[in-house]
């Protein structure tokens, strides 16, 4: 799911960016870090941003298809048909 250099690109950050005396641990630190973001960002359930885009475009088409299905609701709503006679239904059946 997420882009596993750049997760490492983050760990290494993360390494670099500790104080001068915990240099020396920074492989062990380095290899930490990893472990928990890729920990956090699996307890995250992300998805990847082609997935996303698949799913905005979904949503997309689907609001399309709910406006022109409000707007014939309303059109049918506006301009309701003539109510049938009791004998229109006989002479059809």
């Amino acid at each position: 799911m997420f882009d596993p250099k750049a997760l490492d690109d983050l760990a290494r950050k993360l390494a670099d960016s500790v104080p001068g005396p915990l240099k020396q641990f920074q492989g062990d630190m380095e290899k930490n870090f990893h472990a928990v973001l890729q920990t956090a960002l699996d307890k995250m359930n992300l998805v990847t941003r082609e997935e996303f885009e698949v799913q905005a475009g979904v949503l997309a088409r689907t609001r399309a298809k709910l406006e022109a299905m409000e707007e014939r609701l309303a059109e049918l709503e506006s301009n309701p048909a003539p109510p049938e006679n009791e004998s229109d239904r006989t002479e059809q059946t």
